[in-house]
């Protein structure tokens, strides 16, 4: 963007923001005149993704510095809303809040962890990253310690991380596409995909800047609203984020009443307990306390790992506001996370509290399933009822809703008007698709950068690279979109995977590259290569052999044992090989020093 742009930012973002507001309202209008609910999904979501295509198609660019790090003028805090956008995943708005609806006190780690890994990012990593002056995480890693073999392992691990964590963005796509336009889960990630294509692949990092900021404005006036108004609805005060307290003590006296956890599956309805989040350990013991532990420990140092996070703060004019986007892309990401709790309880309380007249607990099944939001959630496979033990009133414990759908069902769960379903629908689209344009772009980016340019041909000229990059970013964009339909995971399941592969392979050569000045490039090696081998080993094991946890890391905790032994193998095999050169050690020192020039002064 040119600087008169720059310079007009609040007056652009402020129209953008009032126009969607005006956008809401025509939409409650129609709603009143009688326009379907279908046709008001359809509006939201095409409306938004028009924009932000609108947005991508006007950033369009063939520019190294404005594809690969937006032209490195972003400001503090337009980039730490960009970073929210692009944090706040399909994890974090469509199936954070399903999580602690369904395992409570457990699913809090998932929340923690995300959040203080921003401490890490902060105080470790990104103002040092910034004043080094890459492109990719690879960049750093093989300019760090030098030669194609420590850039060719950063780039497996980016790749298979990113990767990872895209199939669930994708996922999240389809969720909301098949439900928001009645199609197919397997017919929405292409849907989804498509939309996120044309945010990411005309103008790469510059395009996805400005988007992802359109997109936050979106995702937040989305995830809050219904809370708020499901809060004053309840009679729980203006403030939902400070008085949910009293519908935690109302849902726990129902769930005494109606028997929750007493009602034993039958044979007739056992696989339809898939559709709903496993319960997370009570806090009651040192095993879930230490499961806790490990999980906030894998989401921290996985948050401070990846690429796509670290790519945002190479964006910004000055180490200096790297700092800045750090705090406030903690603000931006505080907003929702804050409120998630907040929004599972009301949601379950609308759904278990017979007071209420959302209330489906002990009526009729009959009654229940004429529901316009249970028969619509059940025909594209996210909703299930059984009568289980046949005497036609619906019990606790006979209902199953995937954890995923929790946010985007909770306007027609609280009966509120279709307009705010329409709303949270565009947000949660706005979420995934920030999120899987980051992460398609992070994998394309350093495929083409560091693989192709860096490795395969140092001599391709600017075009060359970016219809390369631009190719690949559609290749990856399609692979994930197949994975993605095929449920292989849940969204949840398939992110906290992402982040133990990129805390295993990743974390300590990234953070020992920037503060010991010992770390050499075949302690990196072997730190990326046996750390990322070990996690992965693992979680075959225990997720797919059958293998018995050690001390409790399961599946999900797999980058401890990753990160353990990366730490070991770098430290080790460092010690026991020559030392980087004087002038490699004078690049690290000089990459703490807070101000002054990039240490890389180089043309890409």
């Amino acid at each position: 963007m040119n600087g008169r742009f720059i310079d007009n930012l609040p007056r652009v973002y402020g129209l953008y923001t009032g126009g969607f507001i005006v956008f809401i309202g025509l939409m409650a209008v129609l709603e009143q005149m009688g326009v379907s609910a279908d046709t008001l999904g359809i509006l939201f979501v095409a409306f938004t993704i028009a924009i932000y295509a609108g947005i991508g198609w006007l950033s369009r660019t063939m520019q190294v510095d404005a594809y690969y790090v937006a032209g490195r003028e972003v400001p503090a805090l337009y980039n730490g809303m960009a970073t929210a956008a692009d944090w706040m995943s399909g994890a974090s708005f469509v199936a954070m809040a399903g999580g602690v609806y369904f395992g409570g006190y457990g699913y809090l780690a998932f929340i923690v962890g995300w959040t203080g890994g921003y401490v890490l990012v902060n105080s470790l990593l990104a103002p040092y990253l910034r004043k080094f002056g890459c492109y990719t995480v690879p960049d750093f890693i093989g300019t760090r310690y030098g030669g194609n073999l420590a850039r060719l392992f950063a780039v497996i691990v980016l790749v298979v991380a990113s990767f990872t964590y895209v199939t669930a963005q994708i996922n999240a796509t389809g969720t909301i596409a098949a439900r928001a336009l009645q199609i197919p889960f397997e017919l929405g990630v292409w849907f989804g995909l498509l939309g996120i294509l044309l945010c990411s692949m005309l103008g790469g990092m510059r395009a996805v800047t400005w988007t992802q900021v359109a997109q936050y404005i979106v995702l937040i006036i989305a995830y809050l609203v219904p809370v708020f108004w499901m809060s004053n609805v309840q009679g729980f005060g203006l403030i939902p984020q400070f008085s949910y307290g009293g519908a935690v003590e109302r849902i726990g006296e129902l769930e005494t009443l109606q028997g929750v956890g007493t009602l034993m599956p039958t044979e007739s309805y056992a696989d339809m307990r898939a559709l709903t989040t496993p319960h997370a350990s009570a806090p009651d013991s040192a095993m879930a306390s230490w499961k806790f532990v490990t999980l906030v420990l894998v989401l921290m140092a996985g948050t401070a790992s990846l690429p796509h996070i670290l790519m945002r703060y190479f964006t910004t004019p000055s180490v200096r506001d790297a700092r800045r986007s750090v705090v406030w892309s903690l603000f931006f990401i505080f907003l929702l996370y804050f409120t998630a709790p907040a929004l599972a309880t009301f949601t379950k309380l609308q759904i278990m509290d017979p007071n209420l007249a959302t209330g489906i607990i002990g009526k009729s099944i009959v009654e229940v399933q004429t529901l316009d939001w249970i028969e619509k959630w059940s025909n594209v496979g996210f909703l299930a009822i059984s009568d289980s033990n046949g005497d036609g009133l619906l019990q606790i414990n006979e209902f199953f809703m995937r954890g995923d759908i929790v946010v985007l069902a909770t306007p027609e769960i609280a009966g509120l008007p279709y307009v705010i379903s329409g709303l949270v629908a565009a947000g949660g689209m706005a979420a995934a698709m920030s999120t899987a344009d980051g992460l398609l772009l992070a994998i394309a980016n350093a495929l083409s950068h560091d693989l192709y340019y860096k490795i395969i041909d140092p001599n391709a000229d600017t075009r060359t690279r970016l219809i390369v990059a631009r190719i690949l970013l559609i290749i990856i964009g399609a692979g994930g979109a197949l994975v993605a339909s095929l449920k292989l995971s849940s969204i949840l399941g398939a992110v906290a995977w992402a982040f133990s592969f990129a805390c295993s392979g990743l974390f300590f050569p990234l953070v020992l590259g920037v503060w010991w000045k010992r770390a050499n490039r075949q302690g990196a090696v072997a730190g990326m290569g046996l750390g990322f081998l070990a996690g992965s080993a693992y979680l075959y094991q225990v997720r797919f052999v059958g293998m018995e946890p050690w001390l409790g890391i399961d599946h999900l905790r797999f980058g401890v044992v990753g990160m353990a032994v990366s730490l070991v193998a770098m430290v080790v095999v460092s010690l026991l090989t020559k030392e980087p050169d004087a002038e490699t050690q004078a690049m690290v020192d000089e990459i703490r020093v807070p101000g002054g020039a990039t240490v890389l002064e180089q043309e890409h």
